[in-house]
């Protein structure tokens, strides 16, 4: 039988994402371009496998926030800031299949944009974002941090976080997702790894009396 997708070539493997069979060429060029893959497919997981790590683009490198200076790992961060907007973004994913990596970045970029213009120069600044679901990610983000600052408790020693440190997780994240990145529009790579970092637990907030950090950097 001929591939679903090109209608020439012979198929040789089921793809869930056109509920057929389809030909390798067509799998590996339409991938995360044209097909909404499904995390669960045996053959997306084995590419990102054997991916090799590309370059990133000028734009790419340009997004990373090269002004803002990181400490040398995670554990220089706020722990357990980073868990609770992980968690979010994760809970934000599992809500809304649809959402992309891409749309996560731009949120979080968004985001840190306005902390950066915040620590810079004390003013209030909205980024604005391009589609709805990435306002509505940039907006839980936002909640997710006001959340956590509200559940600083300086009496017991827990400050809350500065604008800076806010920052730092933000551009943190941005960072890990374009490590992440193959430059495939619909890839979820990002989604994914987060998701295996952060099981499901009963509550959304991640407080500073819990220390313990589940990121795990590739």
């Amino acid at each position: 039988m001929a591939c679903a997708i090109c209608e020439t070539r012979k198929e040789k493997r089921f793809c869930p994402a056109v509920h057929g069979r389809i030909c390798p060429a067509c799998c590996g060029t339409q991938r995360e371009v044209t097909l909404d893959c499904p995390s669960s497919c045996d053959y997306l997981q084995q590419a990102r496998r054997n991916e090799r790590r590309r370059p990133l683009s000028e734009i790419e490198r340009d997004a990373l926030f090269p002004d803002v200076r990181l400490p040398e790992n995670a554990a220089g961060l706020r722990e357990a800031l980073l868990d609770a907007l992980g968690y979010a973004i994760v809970q934000a994913g599992l809500r809304n299949r649809s959402l992309l990596d891409r749309d996560v970045v731009a949120a979080l970029t968004g985001v840190a944009k306005s902390y950066e213009t915040l620590v810079a120069s004390g003013l209030v600044y909205d980024a604005p974002l391009g589609s709805p679901l990435q306002q509505t990610v940039a907006y839980e983000l936002r909640q997710t941090i006001a959340q956590y600052q509200a559940s600083a408790k300086p009496q017991l020693g827990y400050a809350s976080a500065t604008d800076r440190e806010i920052l730092q997780a933000l551009v943190f994240f941005v960072r890990f997702a374009l490590q992440l990145g193959n430059g495939r529009p619909r890839s979820r790579a990002f989604l994914d790894k987060l998701e295996q970092d952060y099981p499901q637990r009963d509550s959304v907030l991640v407080t500073p009396q819990d220390p313990r950090s589940r990121l795990i950097v590739p």
